[in-house]
């Protein structure tokens, strides 16, 4: 029997041992690549940071605890431009309640306890969810779970830093066409995804979601509510399948 694709129940995605290793070693592959791409972009927010008005140890440790870049370039963004402290951390909070969200995706798929959970709660952002769900075995979302997290955590944070020390010297850096990197490696991610008619649907509603709200809602929130709609849309898949079946 094939393996049962991740967008089904988690509890239909079986390791099978003779096909294990390859799809592993896949994963793994595929977290260190994504690992590389947004990691180079991280140099992008330690200059901006020291630009913002913060200092390179306020950068990197902002970096180190926060670890979710959306919410790092918006807080920073907002303390650039004169904003209160409560209105950057409401904008970055907004940012980062999705990954809560990718919270109720990635539970019953990596079934965590202890420390463990608390570790991978820190992990949880963007590049580790897109790489887990996109494997085709449990085992191979966990390894691409795990290796991607630690991977961008550690190459971000790197970078966040080698960024603040460069400080304002890199210029703007879009003309390092570092802004690209992550929109390519999630554009990579998603492309062979889009085989199903409910898959390209999902996406579909989140661009369009998105793109409504950008004009009229605060930062954060289009993102949030495509976030939302992408994993209602996901739960409510095998549930229509099952009462189909039914």
């Amino acid at each position: 029997m094939p393996d049962s694709p991740i967008d089904g129940p988690a509890e239909s995605l079986p390791d099978t041992a003779g096909r294990a290793a390859p799809q592993v070693r896949a994963a793994v592959r595929q977290a260190l690549s994504v690992s590389v791409a947004t990691g180079l972009y991280g140099v992008s927010f330690g200059a901006l940071a020291v630009v913002a008005g913060l200092s390179v140890a306020q950068a990197a440790v902002l970096s180190l605890v926060m670890f979710s870049g959306g919410s790092q370039f918006a807080l920073a963004g907002v303390v650039g431009a004169g904003g209160a402290p409560l209105s950057a951390i409401l904008t970055a909070t907004f940012l980062g309640v999705r990954n809560g969200l990718y919270g109720v995706r990635l539970g019953p798929l990596l079934v965590l306890h202890g420390w463990r959970r608390v570790l991978a709660a820190h992990l949880t952002i963007d590049e580790s969810t897109a790489v887990a769900v996109a494997q085709p075995t449990r085992a191979a979302a966990r390894a691409g779970f795990w290796w991607t997290g630690a991977g961008v955590f550690v190459a971000w944070n790197v970078m966040v830093l080698l960024g603040a020390l460069a400080g304002d010297l890199l210029g703007d850096p879009r003309a390092w066409g570092l802004d690209a990197a992550a929109a390519a490696a999630f554009l990579g991610l998603l492309w062979p995804r889009l085989a199903t008619r409910e898959v390209r649907l999902v996406v579909v509603v989140a661009v369009v979601v998105s793109a409504a709200l950008v004009p009229v809602a605060p930062a954060g929130v289009p993102v949030l509510a495509a976030a939302a709609a992408t994993v209602l849309a996901a739960q409510l898949g095998p549930l229509r399948a099952r009462g189909r079946a039914a």
